[in-house]
């Protein structure tokens, strides 16, 4: 049976229990399973390299020993095993310093909840997964190709749309920033692991020894505030040899103090798409200097990643439209954007490349850190001949991008590309939407473009009122 069959045979039992109500449940509960199996099978192969090696998970908590036998437990009785006894002893393992892999399995659990009700079904799927050899090249590989299908299916389950970048733009991003083994790599929103996969497949044309392999193990860097898509990702990770993804974290990347980063905390390649249009909870701000400080989350981000980057740095990240025409405290980051680095491209995407999401225009920006601007590219990427818009069925493709990677690094103005000064841009007030002087200005009337902006200037207009209060009260606490 092939495993998009057994893959779709198991979606097809978790639809008969009415615990689970959605793809996103269906999928999460889908997640852990598979991190149970695919854990045992690495932590198979270790015990068969390495006789002194001992598993992080109990031996009765092993997926081996309580799944693999498919006339094994079943009913209620699994129901209550799972819910009872697995979960709480993956919670509270104890942890140490020198088992890094501890801290993976219990934060991957730490959130994690099992949705079905039925324990003959449950044991139907755990029999269907155990169909999948992930200890083979093959299995592990197509399961990676299945897996990111899973993702894509997952951008019509409402919400969690926000979790999956298109393949193409992670893509082109990844190629383009080019990673070398032995430069750190971090998304500081990492979702479920899009761009970091990107990135291992980049660096692993680069592996040709035992200590290449050590360099790329070391080099992925993650964060993820929500429990479903860090568990995709720390998955993902596994499904593309990482060993131990301790380096996945499980936190807020912007709960943290932005003066509290050293030089430790440097990296050498940020990539990202970092969540917008969002607005984040009370007192977050305040981790980010008062010139700087909103709740516009991509906002937020951007400075994190301008304190991050070491110098010679390179980052591209995802923004929308709004980032680039926003005034206020937009202004004052971009400012510091220009002046600490070099923005030498903005790839300007056209809308709908992530419906059913959203369908407001978005722009992929890269920049070099330890040099001011001197002038930016704009390269408007054109739809494909005779497609108006994405979705679902016809998504973005790379080979799309095709011609923006023939004219990279030999820059010159055509229909799609143009330059601008930094004089210009200064000119400007900072604003960075600047239209293609090439083709003729259209109106843009497009209701979510509008809604957008709308939401941008209310959230410019808070910011506004926030700073009058803080002022307002210094100076009657002054008194």
């Amino acid at each position: 049976m092939s495993l998009t069959t057994t893959v779709k045979s198991i979606q097809d039992i978790m639809r008969q229990d009415e615990g689970l109500d959605g793809d996103a449940q269906r999928l999460s509960q889908l997640v852990w399973m598979l991190f149970l199996k695919i854990y045992d099978d690495r932590d198979q192969e270790l015990e068969a390299e390495d006789d002194d090696y001992v598993s992080i998970i109990p031996a009765g908590y092993q997926w081996r020993a309580w799944a693999t036998d498919l006339e094994g437990i079943t009913g209620e009785d699994l129901i209550d095993f799972v819910n009872n006894d697995l979960f709480p002893t993956l919670q509270d393992l104890t942890l140490t310093d020198a088992n890094q892999m501890g801290h993976v399995v219990k934060h991957a659990f730490e959130d994690a909840y099992n949705y079905m009700k039925k324990g003959h079904l449950m044991r139907q799927v755990i029999n269907k997964l155990n169909e999948i050899d992930f200890t083979t090249t093959d299995d592990r590989h197509a399961f990676g190709d299945l897996y990111e299908q899973l993702l894509r299916d997952l951008q019509a389950a409402g919400n969690a749309g926000e979790f999956y970048t298109p393949r193409a733009v992670t893509r082109f991003i990844v190629d383009q920033i080019d990673p070398q083994l032995g430069e750190s790599v971090l998304d500081p929103a990492c979702g479920t692991g899009g761009f970091l996969t990107c990135a291992i497949e980049h660096l692993r044309q680069q592996v040709s020894s035992d200590a290449h392999r050590r360099q790329l193990q070391a080099a992925i860097h993650g964060v993820e505030k929500k429990a479903l898509p860090h568990q995709l990702c720390v998955t993902n990770m596994l499904l593309h040899g990482i060993d131990v993804p301790s380096q996945i974290r499980h936190d807020n990347t912007l709960a943290r103090p932005l003066t509290s980063y050293g030089k430790s905390d440097k990296v050498d390649i940020i990539i990202t798409n970092p969540p917008f249009g969002g607005r984040e909870e009370d007192g977050i701000e305040s981790n980010f200097p008062s010139a700087y400080r909103t709740r516009e989350t991509a906002d937020l981000f951007l400075v994190l990643i301008l304190r991050r980057l070491k110098d010679t740095g390179r980052a591209a990240l995802v923004l929308p439209d709004g980032t680039l025409f926003g005034e206020g405290v937009k202004t004052r980051i971009k400012e510091k954007l220009l002046e600490e680095c070099n923005l030498h491209t903005i790839v300007r995407l056209p809308n709908g490349v992530f419906n059913p999401y959203t369908g407001i225009k978005t722009n992929l920006l890269f920049f070099e850190k330890g040099k001011p601007t001197e002038e930016v590219w704009f390269y408007e990427h054109p739809y494909p001949l005779g497609v108006k818009s994405y979705n679902k069925t016809k998504p973005i493709r790379i080979e799309e991008f095709e011609a923006e990677k023939a004219w990279w690094n030999k820059r010159e103005e055509n229909e799609h590309a143009w330059k601008v000064s930094i004089d210009e841009i200064k000119e400007r007030g900072y604003n960075l939407d600047i239209p293609n002087p090439h083709q003729a200005e259209e109106e843009d009337h497009d209701p979510e473009e509008l809604l957008a902006r709308y939401h941008e200037q209310q959230g410019e207009i808070q910011d506004l009122r926030d700073q009058l209060k803080g002022i307002l009260s210094e100076v009657l606490s002054g008194k």
